[in-house]
């Protein structure tokens, strides 16, 4: 593999935002539901899967208005992504080491759809 098809996968956010997705599920499977968990795992696999797709869709936008609306769901939910997963670490406290991965994770995919929107203005 030459340098530069080593950065492009590197960087590769469809990947990226895909394989999240499905750490996102592979998670919500782990934690046993409540009736306070319940709710919380469904918010949390509607904002964690919805990432990816929504890039998908940036991805093959038909006007760069389109692909800056798409970028800035992305933004969006994996803002909301950050918040689900700080609330299951009050709900399920003995999966925080992994909740902990997921925030991060979020977090860096928030700031880079917050990097392309601000370039897109």
């Amino acid at each position: 593999m030459t340098n530069e098809e080593s950065t492009s996968k590197k960087f590769d956010l469809e990947e990226r935002t895909s394989r999240f997705a499905e750490q996102i599920i592979v998670f919500a499977k782990q934690i046993p539901e409540t009736t306070i968990t319940k709710p919380l795992i469904v918010q949390l696999v509607k904002s964690g899967t919805s990432i990816a797709a929504n890039y998908c869709e940036a991805d093959d936008a038909e006007s760069r208005a389109d692909f800056k609306h798409k970028i800035g769901i992305c933004k969006k939910e994996s803002r909301e992504t950050k918040h689900w997963v700080r609330i299951l670490s009050i709900a399920v406290p003995e999966l925080r080491d992994k909740i902990q991965i997921l925030w991060e994770e979020a977090r860096q995919l928030n700031l880079i759809f917050n990097s392309i929107n601000n370039k897109l203005k």
